[in-house]
């Protein structure tokens, strides 16, 4: 049962203009769900508030469906292959003005596998190009991707093989498999190679390589060890040694090209893409700062906020904008760790355990979602933060 709450307590309080901005809870809700969660419990315990929902993404799952809401996009469907290679039926939209808008996560995302397709050295992008294909073909004169929440670590070869290029070993065979790219000699561009203009969406701002690379970042989240930590990172640093020695261009320390592992260098090496914050991008798109000088608190959060909510991930985004227009911002997520990187940003930073059970949280996030937000507006200070 919800708090029952003693509302003559805020017959005083000032009324204050609250922008309600997650991003998605992954695995459990999407943006709109959690801005709608958060905004029932708020409005019980501050009914006299001002609330607006936008929920937000930074290029990661939920990014087409929100960018084409705001862009009034048509969806489209269209065969493609999963990151595990199976057959599946992928979405992505098309606008007016001929801008297909994709999510990679859609397609190749993690959170549509099944556990046990979750082989990091076997999963790979093809699927993302297939699409790219698709849109090709139907007109579009641009794209846009967002490219967070991927099940893959191949930097972008999958992508390309579908695109057209070849990557061959030393006696000129094919390369098929990503981890063979510590073999990986030569490249080979397609014949027919042009593609409209590409915009990325890229969520984190690390590079392809080094101890902030995607392999040692991001790779165990999708199932790497320890001991194929080694493996991957020498296959993604020939393969940007190979493409240095084939066009002069240095690519792997490049901000974004670690996203998506390495999806983000493949789309600019291999479709000459021009790599965007996903979040500067969207927000750009529904206007977000127009909605921040009408704000006095801004509340945000996703499931589960660590450090590497602050390396270009949405929320932390959010944060600092709302920062620079005054903004008050707290944040509710799933899960809560590394407090003390986050806590330069966020006035508050309020997790579901205070609230209920892991379990719990995960059977029935909305409602214990809508019992954090209600307590935090019953117990929140109207005194402005030192």
């Amino acid at each position: 049962m919800l708090d029952s709450l003693d509302y003559s307590k805020h017959t005083e309080a000032v009324a204050r203009r609250i922008l309600i901005a997650p991003d998605k809870f992954k695995g459990t809700l999407t943006a709109p769900e959690a801005a709608r969660a958060i905004a029932t419990g708020w409005r019980q315990a501050r009914p006299d508030d001002t609330v607006t929902l936008q929920p937000i993404s930074d290029g990661g799952d939920g990014f087409g469906y929100l960018m084409a809401e705001a862009l009034n996009g048509k969806t489209i469907r269209c065969d493609a292959s999963n990151a595990a290679g199976q057959s599946t039926t992928a979405a992505y939209w098309l606008t007016p003005n001929q801008t297909a808008l994709i999510e990679s996560a859609n397609v190749i995302g993690l959170a549509i596998l099944e556990s046990s397709q979750r082989a990091p050295f076997e999963n790979d992008s093809t699927g993302l190009g297939q699409i790219i294909q698709h849109a090709t073909s139907r007109g579009a004169k641009r794209l846009i991707i967002g490219i967070g929440g991927s099940a893959t670590n191949d930097g972008g070869f999958g992508m390309a093989r579908a695109l057209g290029w070849e990557f061959l070993d030393s006696a000129t065979h094919p390369i098929t498999q990503w981890p063979l790219l510590r073999q990986l000699q030569s490249i080979n561009q397609p014949l027919n190679s042009s593609l409209p203009p590409i915009t990325v969406a890229v969520d984190v701002q690390n590079p392809l390589l080094g101890p902030n690379g995607c392999t040692r970042i991001f790779g165990p989240q999708k199932g790497l060890t320890e001991t194929d930590i080694s493996t991957a990172e020498d296959a993604l640093e020939n393969l940007a040694k190979i493409w240095q020695n084939h066009t002069g261009e240095s690519v792997a320390q490049l901000p974004g090209t670690g996203a998506a592992g390495g999806l983000g260098f493949g789309l600019h090496c291999f479709g000459k893409a021009d790599l965007q914050s996903g979040f500067a991008l969207f927000a750009r798109t529904v206007r977000l700062t127009e909605k921040l000088t009408e704000a006095d608190i801004v509340i945000t959060g996703e499931g589960g906020m660590d450090r590497q909510t602050v390396m270009g991930k949405g929320v932390g985004e959010l944060a600092q904008l709302a920062r620079q227009y005054d903004c008050r911002c707290l944040a509710f997520a799933g899960t809560v760790d590394d407090v003390a990187a986050l806590e330069s940003d966020f006035e508050q930073c309020r997790s579901l355990a205070e609230v209920t059970s892991s379990a719990e949280s995960l059977t029935q996030p909305a409602r214990w979602l809508q019992v954090l937000a209600q307590r935090t507006a019953k117990n929140f200070s109207e005194t402005e933060p030192n």
